[in-house]
């Protein structure tokens, strides 16, 4: 008989993560792509805001806490009055950047084909 993961029997060190799963678990969220596309440069808060329409502040604020703590995102806080908070890809996230073109590529075409329907 198998063993499952069910059984409870497979220490833990053992059970193989998908890659897939793994990026997956990384990008999950409805705005983390589009914040990762526009953090191509570095942003700030409000410029991120204006540039993801529909995003409330605090959505903005939890999705890139969760990019920074994946490190795909670094925060820079600049000690002035206001205080000044700029975010940009960490190494992790300019790795990233290819598979964001490929992927609006392939939107590109998609949106094509179902013209052409």
């Amino acid at each position: 008989m198998a063993r499952t993961l069910f059984e409870g029997d497979i220490p833990e060190e053992q059970i193989e993560v998908c890659p897939v799963t793994e990026t997956q678990n990384v990008i999950a969220g409805k705005w983390k792509i589009i914040i990762l596309w526009h953090l191509r440069q570095t942003k700030r808060f409000g410029e991120l805001q204006r540039l993801v329409p529909g995003i409330s502040k605090g959505i903005l604020t939890n999705q890139l806490r969760e990019l920074e703590r994946d490190q795909m995102v670094r925060r820079k806080v600049y000690q002035e009055v206001p205080p000044k908070v700029e975010y940009s890809l960490s190494d992790a996230g300019k790795s990233f950047i290819p598979i964001l073109e490929v992927m609006g590529e392939w939107g590109k075409k998609y949106a094509m084909s179902k013209k052409d329907v």
